[in-house]
């Protein structure tokens, strides 16, 4: 039975089998043990170790992709030398493949050393680079419009298209697949903040754009008021910062003794089994060769990337295509093809294993680590971009034309909701894809939102409707 206090009321029971309050806030930090176990673990101790030039052979030889680093010098000496466009592209796509499958590669050996968790952040973290570098790109050469609509197409893409290929294939051998509960649930919180913070502007802004277009003007379109807008969306940006590194500490480190570095008690049973087979299989690259490479190819990827969004321009310049198909639809494909095209190889191999009858056993644990790459863009890298562009002098908003919203919104929903059980199959992996078309479709025909145009400018808003109107009167004349 329970104490009471001199008042009758019960108390809390502080004994060391059920801390108080007072003590379980301090449990959200890893005590030294757990320090010195996952140190253990990171220095590899207990488990065979790879030398330097043994890491190095199996970094070269893990993959029969390694041999397109052929086309890395040769992609940059397109660009340098100034060959066509479509050469340049065609090389530096060809450039980026064996990078993503190197990031692949090297950050599932990184979690024998990290855990699943962790080295599951690290993945997703390595899958965003391309896009977060694609974002930076943007950011530095002004293109304020065009990178508010890549960073939404960036986020559609990572819900819609790519766990939707997943679960169909993935899906294909079983009647369903189960997600992670614990974690669904607070995706479902950290996707829904996402977009909601991406609402709040854009219903500010239809609420002050009413009225005649001078109205307009006078209330909305001036520098006056993109800098309210500015502060709102820095303020949202570090609020959606720290959210996020709150939620990775709570994943990663959750309250509670010996919870720190350990699966979760609600995880499915093979993801148990995954742990434990990490924390006991030898690695074939050391842990410190790992984190140097890494750091390289993730320098090759950012100059790479750079120079395969400098050559898509053109379609942009010709206007083959509208600018707002061009960053919700291709730039994000682009960005994301080279690891399309690893996964593409992947799914080739199982169909050929299944032809010679050797199919690999089916797995009831989807694979919807995209969803967690939509996560980190929308509360990660897009306030990142937001707040790199305050300390840059360039003014990017959080504030989106309606039709992006509604595109995020929908697809934040459908997404939620087709993972609220999870679970998933192949018939639901179908429905994301379907909208992620429609989405391509209807896209293909919106030109977009003047007034967003006029806001995201790195010019004042005065200088730049001034411009576009002596340049209309000069047309005119």
């Amino acid at each position: 039975m329970g104490t009471t206090d001199q008042f009758g009321n019960p108390t809390t029971d502080t004994s060391p089998h059920q801390p108080s309050v007072q003590q379980g806030i301090n449990l959200h930090l890893p005590d030294r043990e757990a320090i010195h176990i996952f140190w253990s673990r990171f220095r590899g101790k207990g488990r065979k170790k790879a030398g330097l030039l043994l890491s190095l052979k199996n970094i070269v030889l893990c993959s029969w992709l390694n041999i397109f680093f052929v086309f890395l010098p040769l992609g940059w000496i397109a660009h340098f030398q100034k060959f066509p466009d479509t050469a340049v592209l065609v090389l530096n796509f060809l450039a980026l493949i064996p990078l993503e499958n190197l990031f692949d590669y090297l950050g599932d050996q990184m979690s024998l050393f990290l855990g699943n968790d962790l080295g599951d952040l690290l993945i997703i973290t390595l899958n965003n680079s391309v896009e977060a570098v694609l974002a930076i790109i943007l950011l530095l050469k002004c293109e304020l419009k065009l990178l508010q609509s890549t960073i939404v197409g960036v986020i559609i893409l990572h819900l819609l298209l790519v766990p939707g290929v997943a679960f169909v294939t993935g899906g294909a051998q079983m009647w369903e697949q189960n997600l992670h509960p614990h974690f669904s649930q607070l995706n479902h919180s950290l996707l829904t903040l996402g977009v909601l913070a991406l609402v709040l502007p854009a219903s500010f802004y239809a609420s002050l754009s009413r009225g005649s277009l001078a109205d307009i003007e006078a209330a909305v379109l001036n520098d006056n008021a993109r800098a309210d807008f500015l502060r709102i969306s820095r303020g949202i940006a570090i609020l959606l910062l720290l959210v996020y590194i709150s939620s990775r500490i709570y994943i990663h480190n959750p309250p509670g003794t010996d919870n720190a570095f350990q699966p979760h008690p609600d995880a499915p049973e093979e993801l148990k089994i995954k742990e434990k087979q990490l924390a006991v299989r030898d690695p074939e690259v050391d842990s410190w060769v790992g984190v140097i490479v890494l750091l390289i190819a993730i320098a090759l990827v950012a100059v790479t990337a750079e120079w395969l969004v400098k050559s898509v321009e053109f379609l942009k310049k010709e206007n083959r295509v509208s600018e707002a198909w061009f960053g919700l639809i291709f730039l994000p494909f682009v960005s994301f093809a080279a690891d399309g095209f690893v996964a593409v190889v992947y799914f080739g191999r199982v169909c050929l294993r299944a032809l010679l009858h050797q199919p690999p056993s089916p797995t009831t644990l989807a694979k919807a680590r995209s969803i967690d790459l939509s996560i980190q863009f929308a509360l990660f890298w897009m306030p990142f971009v937001v707040l790199l562009g305050w300390w840059t002098r360039r003014p990017v908003l959080l504030l989106l034309d309606l039709y992006e919203i509604a595109v995020v919104v929908a697809s934040c929903f459908l997404v939620n909701h087709i993972t609220a059980d999870a679970k998933t199959n192949w018939a639901e992996g179908i429905v994301l894809v379907a909208f992620y078309l429609m989405i391509a479709m209807t896209t293909w025909f919106y030109s977009g939102q003047p007034d967003m145009h006029e806001m995201s400018q790195c010019d004042s808003v005065a200088a730049f409707i001034a411009a576009a109107a002596s340049g209309e009167a000069g047309g005119g004349h």
